[in-house]
This record gives C-alpha cells, structure tokens and sequence, in this order.
C-alpha cells in the first residue's frame, strides 16, 4: 500500500549570510535542514529589515548567521505532529513564540512564553541545533526566524497562520516593528483619551507608538528625535510636535516639562539607548507619569535612575512585542490593517531586491528609511 505521508528533504537554496560583526552580508547557497517534529519550514516570501537585526549584527559573536526576523511566508512542508499548519497556509513569523501552555502563557498576565521565548544563541529551542549548514558546517539562527533566507524552518509555536488575502509584503511588518510600538500604547501604556505623550525616536516603533496614541485619541503627541527630515514624516502617524534635542537650549527633559505644563502623562523610550530611559523618566509628570521603554540596548544595557522619580509617583515598565501574545493576537491586528483602522503600508520607505539587501542594511544605519521591505526571489 503506497503512503501518502510526505517526508520533506534537504533544500539548498540562498541567504544572506554574516561571517563577522559589521561585515556586509554574502550571498551563499546554503543547505536547509527538514523540519523537525513540531516545526515548520517556511518559504519566505517578504521580510524586513529591523532595527534590532542591526544592532545584533554590529555586536553578535556568534557567527556565521542569518538574520532577519520580520518576515511573511508560505508552509512549504511540517514535520512530525504539527496539526496547525499544512503546505500553501499563509503565515507570519514570531521572533518570540506561544506555547500556550506554559505558566507565562497560562497566566493571562504575560506574553513572554517560558518555552519559546526570545532565542540568543542562534540554535532551535527544541534541540539547540541548527537547521542551516554550509558544506556540512554550522549556520547559526537569529531569533529562532532567519528570514534572510529562502527558506527557513521555524518552532510551529513561532508562526501564526493569516489570512492568504493579506498582501505579504506589507503584513510582514506586523511580525515585529509596527506591532510592537501599537502595542506598547495600547496594552502596555493603555494611553487615556485627552492625555500628553511624548515618545524619544521616530523609526518605525516609535511613529507606530504615535499611531496608537493619536488612535487612542491622545491631544498631543511630542516626537523627540536628532534627524529633522523625520519631522514632516511623523505627522502622518500622529506627531502634532517636533523636538530636535540638538537645537535645545535646556536639558531636554526640562523642554519637555516646559511644553507640557509640569511633564507628559506618559514617555516611550524607543531608541535603544538606555540614557535615554532615565531621560524619559524625568520627562513625565509626577504623580501618574508612565514611562515605557521598547528599545533594544545597543551599548550599556544597566539603568540608572535616582531613587526620587520613583517616589514622586513614576512608573517605569518594560515592553516586550508590546504586550501581545503572537499567536493569539496577530491575527487582530492584520484584520484592522485590512480594514483600513491601521497604517502599515506608510511604513514602507524603501522596497529592494533580496541581492540588495546590503543597501537596506547602509539606509537604516544612515537614518534613511522607516522600514525596507526585501522581496524574495519568486
């Protein structure tokens, strides 16, 4: 009796691949494992150059890597007992999965699965091994995704399936950047009608940080940033004012307090410069101010605060993807996207080819562009 159970093989294909910290990436024919029990291999179809793909690129030592963790793509083949996803489904990748099961993600009060959390080391989380090789040696993972590859293969606990009539290379940029920053106002923040925000970098978590608040019906929304061409930018996401910290003339903390009669109700950190937190402290109100903080450090990653911002009333909170649980909530937001209640498309500054995706790394460390979307060969 003949069977009808596939059993996928090996794939070579190309990726983008980083021998060393701040090296450009080299085009290489890479072989690309099967899919392992309870993962999925993946043919990626769009994916985006965030932020904190450079910073890891720049400081990583674990090397050599494919990066890339903003990504859309389609099920080519799943291993053994996946029963979520078949071949052709429609899906975004998580950088951070849900396993639904574990005390995290029982709890109603996180996000952070204890099981499929944010990967470091550049291996699977089911067997810390890699599923990429070149001629028989090692290629390390990113965020468990590695979507500057063809194809990947990823934990069935970090991909969500979405609707096949959600155009991929726009939705891709719901699998981290944009959702991040909507969340961290909405969830997080939970920012109150008629209330003042004031959020430190405008790229694309912070203007999606400004399109939560301006959603939520905030009276005025101040953008911090050092580059004056994001000025006219931001106020299609929300920004009714426009601070350059270079053409202040007072700590900027106190400029802030100056516009805002006494400090904002609530201040984002979305930079990744952990200075900039305790910046964002003294820049909120006392009493109720709320700070929140979403960049990913690129240098020192310890706080320093004194003690008084506290007991005056502040609240300093973390944000990780901000506050959504992957599986279960993404599909949401790419239903409001499709019906028009959200901007995602205004995002895309820049559309490239998967052989220039050195140029999208060199725009987004000039300061050039929101967010590149890297289209795969088809």
């Amino acid at each position: 009796m003949s069977s009808s159970v596939k059993h996928p093989h090996v794939i070579s294909c190309k990726a983008a691949v980083a021998w060393g910290p701040g090296e450009a990436l080299v085009m290489e024919v890479v072989e690309v494992d099967p899919p392992q029990p309870l993962e999925i291999r993946i043919k990626v179809i769009a994916t985006s150059l965030c932020g904190s793909d450079v910073s890891a690129w720049r400081q990583s030592q674990v090397f050599p890597r494919i990066f890339g963790h903003e990504a859309s793509g389609i099920v080519e083949s799943v291993g053994e007992g996946v029963t979520e996803f078949e071949e052709g489904d429609h899906v975004l990748t998580l950088f951070m999965g849900e396993c639904a099961k574990c005390r995290h993600c029982t709890s109603g009060k996180s996000n952070i699965c204890r099981s499929l959390g944010l990967e470091r080391s550049g291996v699977m989380h089911s067997d810390q091994k890699t599923r990429f090789s070149i001629k028989g040696k090692p290629v390390f993972h990113y965020c468990a995704v590695s979507s500057f590859s063809e194809y990947t293969v990823v934990h069935s606990g970090c991909a969500v399936k979405v609707t096949p009539t959600a155009p991929m290379d726009k939705i891709c940029l719901l699998s981290c950047g944009v959702a991040t920053g909507l969340g961290a106002a909405w969830n997080v923040a939970d920012i109150a009608n008629g209330s003042t925000v004031v959020i430190f970098g405008l790229g694309t978590v912070g203007l999606a940080v400004a399109q939560g608040a301006k959603l939520r019906g905030a009276s005025r929304i101040i953008g911090v940033d050092i580059n004056p061409a994001k000025h006219e930018k931001a106020k299609a996401f929300g920004i009714t004012e426009f601070v350059n910290p270079n053409d202040c003339h007072e700590p900027l903390p106190q400029v802030i307090k100056n516009i805002t009669d006494g400090g904002a109700d609530y201040s984002f950190e979305c930079i990744g410069d952990t200075r900039m937190v305790t910046t964002a402290l003294q820049s909120c109100c006392d009493g109720w101010g709320l700070t929140v903080t979403l960049g990913v450090p690129k240098l020192t990653p310890e706080i320093t605060a004194h003690y008084a911002l506290f007991l005056s009333g502040r609240t300093l909170r973390g944000s990780l993807f901000g506050g959504w649980k992957p599986k279960t909530d993404l599909p949401q937001l790419v239903d409001m996207y499709l019906k028009k209640e959200i901007q995602v498309d205004e995002f895309i500054t820049h559309n490239l080819s998967f052989d220039d995706i050195n140029e999208a790394f060199n725009l987004m460390q000039e300061g050039r562009c929101f967010r590149c979307v890297i289209h795969m060969p088809k």
